[in-house]
């Protein structure tokens, strides 16, 4: 063959490589949203799915991420657990997403998580959650329970007087182990056993009337109390219904929750209800530009003056951030490239500070409390100082006070015991 051709077959080929490589490089970033539309969760969740939709609309609008378009893949799972892990793994293996943002409920989440570890996903988690568990393929932008149970019992102990204690949850993880480690921490702190309440409900729960008569006569005792909830989704609505019908104001037994949100108050007639608080990282009323300027772009995006942001909302804008930050700085979207690199990233949050994903996979994270207001928003009556870092681990389990979690190279441990030595198995930990 002559040099002629040799030379003209070596350019075909070099042109052939740079234009796969250039149709490589155009390909979209895929990205899973992982949210119930339908059924009892529905109420919190779509308007994640749709956060999720406006961040990758303006992103895309900026150039998407290394030149590459990203991609949104929806699914409903509808508020079906095991359904999660159906559409978890839909999105992995089917739709070969790059990463998968999602999930609200615990119970939910642990569904996810053996597939999500089993096919090497990426899992950004927004909403927040009991701790005891750390996931190399999880990041947790939610509050932890010391970034939002601790300090709420602190502020209703210390500021409040409270000494009864109503702990009001659905029946599923999340709540359960709250409220052992709440439980734990209140007894830490001298409240007898006599003085704590405990009552659970499963999902979609209609019928309050007699609970909220259990709970007006456990704080008939002449002793201030107060109920932490623990109560997710739409059985949220009925049940301030009732707090109201039974005429509990919250000058009488104050309630802090830990999930109701501007959107489930939208849903209400508040007016009953001033005065009640809740315990986030976030609140609509913050009084920041950041969060103006989210507040306006929300509102165009969903055409609805009426419409209301949350704290969840904000978990998946910080996450979000930080993902695309995390693929910048790993210059790819591989993910054992961006687990290492987001490690340390920080992203500005929408209270005039700045997050950043420690090595144990959760992020700081200022705490808030606020006080519901008769327009459905809160005013916000106390915060930390400073940002606040998430715990894998309860200082106040015993299975768990000895651990914590480092995802960084040599340790890659979800679960160091710092006692031992040991990095021990998720099962070890359940057992103890």
């Amino acid at each position: 063959m002559s040099l002629k051709k040799h030379v003209k077959l070596g350019l075909s080929a070099l042109a052939l490589s740079v234009s796969f490589h250039a149709l490589a490089a155009e390909d979209p970033i895929k990205v899973g949203v992982l949210h119930s539309l339908s059924g009892t969760m529905a109420i919190s969740e779509t308007a994640l799915k749709d956060t999720m939709l406006m961040l990758i609309e303006k992103q895309n609008a900026a150039g998407g991420v290394l030149g590459r378009k990203l991609e949104p893949v929806v699914v409903d799972p509808a508020s079906n657990w095991p359904l999660f892990a159906e559409k978890a793994r839909e999105l992995l293996e089917k739709e070969k997403v790059d990463v998968i943002f999602g999930n609200w409920t615990s119970v939910s989440r642990k569904s996810v998580l053996p597939v999500i570890e089993e096919l090497n996903g990426l899992l950004f988690y927004p909403v927040q959650y009991e701790g005891e568990e750390s996931s190399e393929n999880v990041f947790y932008t939610g509050a932890a329970p010391n970034q939002q149970a601790i300090p709420a019992v602190d502020y209703l102990m210390n500021d409040l007087g409270v000494e009864r204690w109503v702990l009001a949850g659905t029946d599923y993880v999340y709540p359960r182990t709250t409220n052992k480690v709440l439980e734990t921490y209140l007894k830490d702190k001298g409240v007898a056993a006599d003085d704590i309440m405990i009552n659970y409900t499963p999902f979609g729960h209609s019928d309050w009337q007699s609970i909220v008569s259990d709970i007006k006569k456990f704080g008939s005792a002449g002793k201030k109390t107060a109920v932490v909830s623990t109560i997710n989704g739409d059985a949220n609505v009925p049940f301030y219904r009732e707090l109201g019908n039974q005429g509990i104001s919250a000058s009488d037994i104050p309630v802090v929750a830990f999930s109701v949100g501007e959107q489930e108050l939208a849903g209400i007639d508040t007016g009953p209800l001033v005065g009640h608080l809740a315990a986030w990282n976030y609140f609509m009323s913050v009084d920041t530009d950041a969060n103006y300027d989210f507040i306006d772009a929300w509102v165009e995006f969903k055409g609805d003056e009426a419409a209301v942001t949350n704290d969840p909302m904000e978990a998946h804008y910080i996450g979000f951030n930080m993902y695309v930050e995390a693929v910048k700085k790993a210059g790819t979207a591989d993910v054992d490239a961006v687990k290492d690199a987001i490690i340390g990233v920080s992203v500005p949050n929408l209270t005039g500070g700045y997050a950043t994903m420690m090595p144990n996979h959760h992020i700081t994270k200022p705490v808030l409390i606020g006080e519901i207001q008769d327009n459905g928003q809160f005013s916000v009556v106390w915060e930390t100082p400073s940002t606040v870092a998430g715990d894998a681990w309860s200082d106040f389990l015993p299975g768990s006070k000895d651990l914590i979690s480092d995802w960084r190279a040599p340790l890659r441990c979800g679960n160091f015991n710092v006692v031992t030595g040991t990095c021990g198995s998720s099962a070890d930990v359940a057992a103890q």
